[in-house]
């Protein structure tokens, strides 16, 4: 007898997992200086993040074509396990070592959440269902927000920082629990046929890739060096090599006809584009704000916030709008907010009031919030057998961007300061100028007069503002990418095969 879903523990299931995963993030950066400081690695601390990103987006489109063929709930309950036993290793860890080992494995684990819960969620629930889940999925994505930094601050002040990584374990078990007793699949009788080659050149392409920048920003690499062309001309030849294996592969890790789908290819540069625009612009904003605004590690934590409440709000009107009105214009009306948003971020400085940041911060969340319906977008327009490796396939444009983004930012940040400092470097005492090195590689050190403290905030600010000025050319041209999406309004596919008998 064929058991039914229980829609209810489904959601619940799946709404733990993401805030599972999105927790994670809001803890650990609240927490990293800390981590850092405590098992002494600084010139490694961008590694923390980027080989959390490096695992997470070279395995995404292998968990999607898994949960393809062995089963949604199967791969989607290892991919948990995965990241407890990354919270683990990296909770236990007594060097920067062990920590990036359980940050990689937490990766991979990473890899296939909220995908995978997309895949779920466009099987067992109809589009009518989507479009409302998607605002409870949005409201749930603003929890960890709220409660990461005090979480973050609390633990690694009053407990321990290894505590942040412990918690994990409890909340992906609840988790699992919910979904293995909700969901059920029927037995796939599609033959296992994963493609291990092409996965493999493509984990090799992305890994060798995307670690030039983090070399380039940590070890001192220039972009012309030996290492990095080298390391270019190996990802290119092993990137074409995939793409070569993936037109003959029998059962493809990210099929080539996908590229055929003109929704899907102008889906993947908005959001490519969009992630390093954004997280780019604002994963170092607390930076900012503890240097600048003076504001502690927590409400630093607590300053982006108003960017989730603004795309939170735009996620949620804009999935209900694209059912009426042709998504192509509620895309462009909303990706005209970064715009103005980033325009307005140009012109921050030392006495910009908080609430006008606030209010930049909610612009842009406006205009962010309507790239999270891609989901929906997708789901509707490829087809049922490919719907899981697609949505994959766009979270991987999103990682990569992401990645990307968090890499060539901080290198753009750290060379606009020291570029900074050591223009005033030669007017300044020995001792003034030892600190002022040392303030380009971790914030304003104590001791320092008030004139010294000024000339460094006005350097911070210099280099953020040249930051949100490369935002606003990336928003420009997402702006432009929106305009080749279809002209027509969301409808089921369900409905588009039943019409012709009616």
């Amino acid at each position: 007898m064929k058991q039914t879903n229980n829609k209810i523990l489904i959601i619940i299931g799946l709404i733990i997992g993401i805030i599972f995963a999105e927790l994670d993030e809001t803890v650990v950066s609240t927490a990293l200086p800390t981590i850092v400081r405590d098992l002494g690695g600084l010139s490694m601390y961008g590694w923390v993040a980027g080989i959390y990103m490096l695992a997470m987006t070279s395995f995404m489109p292998i968990t999607g074509k898994l949960g393809d063929l062995y089963g949604r709930r199967f791969i989607y309950t290892t991919c948990i396990s995965l990241f407890i036993l990354g919270s683990l290793v990296s909770g236990f860890s007594t060097s920067m070592f062990t920590l990036l080992l359980g940050r990689g494995i937490q990766g991979i684990g990473a890899s296939g959440l909220i995908p995978l819960a997309m895949a779920i969620v466009g099987e067992a629930l109809t589009l009518k269902e989507r479009t409302k889940i998607q605002g409870i999925f949005g409201a749930m994505m603003l929890i960890p927000q709220l409660i990461g930094p005090l979480i973050g601050g609390y633990l690694t002040q009053h407990i321990s920082w290894h505590w942040i990584f412990w918690i994990n374990i409890p909340v992906g078990i609840i988790a699992v629990s919910f979904l293995y007793v909700g969901l059920h699949e029927s037995k796939r009788d599609k033959k296992v046929n994963i493609d291990w080659t092409g996965a493999s050149l493509l984990v090799g392409s992305l890994l060798t890739l995307l670690i030039t920048p983090v070399l380039h920003q940590n070890e001192g690499y220039t972009w012309f060096s030996p290492t990095i062309i080298g390391l270019w001309t190996l990802g290119s030849v092993l990137l074409i090599s995939f793409v070569v294996t993936e037109s003959k592969a029998k059962e493809p890790i990210l099929p080539i006809h996908l590229f055929k789908n003109r929704t899907f290819v102008v889906l993947s540069l908005i959001v490519f584009t969009m992630m390093i625009s954004v997280m780019g612009a604002f994963s170092s904003f607390p930076f900012f704000a503890q240097n600048v605004f003076g504001l502690t590690p927590i409400k630093s934590g607590y300053i982006i916030l108003p960017l989730m409440v603004g795309s939170i709000l735009s996620s949620v009107i804009t999935a209900q709008l694209m059912t009426k009105v042709p998504y192509r214009y509620v895309f462009a009306v909303s990706l005209l907010m970064p715009v103005i948003g980033f325009y307005l971020m140009t012109s921050i400085g030392v006495h910009t009031n908080l609430i006008l940041i606030i209010i930049y911060f909610i612009v842009i969340g406006f205009g962010f919030g309507v790239v999270l319906n891609n989901n929906l977008i997708v789901q509707e327009s490829t087809p049922k057998e490919d719907s899981g490796i697609a949505l994959s396939s766009i979270a991987l444009f999103q990682s990569i961007g992401m990645t990307i983004g968090l890499s060539i930012y901080g290198s753009l940040l750290a060379s606009k300061i020291s570029l900074g400092i050591s223009g005033i470097g030669g007017n300044l005492p020995s001792r003034s100028e030892e600190a002022f090195r040392q303030a380009a590689k971790g914030g304003i050190p104590e001791g320092l007069d008030g004139n010294a403290i000024e000339q460094l905030k006005s350097i911070y600010v210099y280099a953020f503002q040249n930051l949100y000025w490369v935002s606003l050319v990336l928003s420009l041209v997402v702006l432009f990418f929106c305009w080749f999406l279809k002209n027509e309004v969301l409808t089921s596919k369900e409905k588009e095969v039943k019409s012709p008998e009616t």
